[in-house]
């Protein structure tokens, strides 16, 4: 299968990737700049990652995207929200903090222009990295969305490209322990919210890493590399 990653260099698109890389051929994989604090560890990650999957990579700048919205993410002025271990099951708590760092329409927008590459170059698919944790607060990582989505696909592109998502049915710890089975590099994913030189250790997306490697007994890569 001939297919499009969207590629942000989290855990979980960089495991997908992988995982569709090895069983078919990603063509290109894009990282958008929407203007998110993390932006520039992002984009050189994704870059890493591609050059060891020998994946063509390129970036897509949508600064309009950060214009418009409020979110943590990208309003220097909001603080991003930082669950405590204890919290990161308590669906009231992650509800709000999902409300904190939703970007409007963030997958839409990006599925819908990774459609157009992908009709464009004749692929078959798009590769994304929604996976079962994060579905529970963040209704497009889920199952449901994919279908929609490949609804309105099959209208809006000639050859029906679809989304698949590798990972959509696993948790954290699933996507790591699946990720060191297939040799994924995860010594090069970024997941923090923060563009600093080292992850924060503190942000839900961290959290959430460091809680998945600590429950499979394994150090993560990433901060062997970083030296932390």
């Amino acid at each position: 299968m001939k297919s499009i990653a969207l590629l942000s260099s989290g855990l979980d698109s960089v495991v997908a990737t992988t995982r569709a890389n090895n069983e078919g051929r990603v063509e290109l994989a894009l990282t958008f700049d929407y203007g998110q604090r993390a932006a520039v560890q992002e984009i050189f990650h994704a870059s890493k990652v591609c050059e060891i999957l020998g994946i063509k990579h390129r970036v897509i700048k949508i600064p309009w995207l950060s214009e418009i919205s409020k979110s943590a993410l990208t309003d220097l002025n909001s603080e991003i929200p930082e669950p405590a271990d204890r919290e990161l099951d308590i669906k009231e708590i992650t509800e709000e903090t999902a409300k904190q760092v939703w970007v409007p329409n963030r997958n839409g927008v990006f599925i819908n222009i990774a459609a157009s590459f992908a009709e464009a170059i004749e692929a078959d698919a798009i590769i994304v990295g929604f996976d079962a944790e994060e579905a529970v607060t963040f209704p497009d990582n889920s199952r449901s969305y994919v279908e929609a989505v490949n609804t309105a696909l099959s209208f809006s592109t000639l050859n029906k490209v679809k989304v698949t998502a590798p990972v959509i049915n696993l948790n954290k710890s699933e996507i790591v322990a699946l990720g060191l089975e297939i040799n994924a590099p995860l010594e090069w994913s970024w997941s923090c919210y923060y563009g600093s030189e080292n992850p924060c250790m503190k942000c839900e997306s961290c959290r959430r890493r460091e809680r998945a490697f600590r429950s499979i007994g394994f150090k993560d890569p990433l901060k062997k590399r970083l030296g932390i």
